[in-house]
């Protein structure tokens, strides 16, 4: 079974990854079948670069989605396009986001010491 997920690459604490469609039992380093686009989110908001095409192929192939790489794909709006394709809506004046929204960082709570 395909599945289309992330692929590390980069330099160490530099990261940046590959979408790439490959079998499910095989290791995140290991050979994949294609590669499919990039995820950068050392960038301020992250970018994304995805091969539209080669992605609809594999997914009409019955390729399955990790969940990392579903949200990315519904941040930027391919999951929202693949799905208008499928019923056989017109998709060409749809375009993809090619970033994702940073989401907030959480506040520390402060601790009142006691005396």
């Amino acid at each position: 079974m395909l599945t289309i997920r992330l692929r590390r690459m980069g330099a160490k604490k530099r990261p940046f990854y590959r979408i790439v469609a490959i079998e499910s039992k095989k290791a995140r380093e290991g050979r994949f079948v294609e590669m499919l686009g990039y995820y950068h989110p050392i960038y301020k908001p992250a970018r994304v670069e995805l091969m539209e095409d080669k992605i609809f192929h594999w997914l009409d192939c019955g390729a399955e989605l990790s969940e990392t790489v579903a949200s990315i794909f519904k941040q930027v709006g391919l999951t929202k396009k693949y799905q208008l394709m499928k019923k056989g809506e017109d998709v060409s004046e749809m375009k993809l986001s090619g970033t994702l929204q940073e989401k907030p960082k959480k506040k520390k709570k402060k601790v009142a010491k006691a005396e």
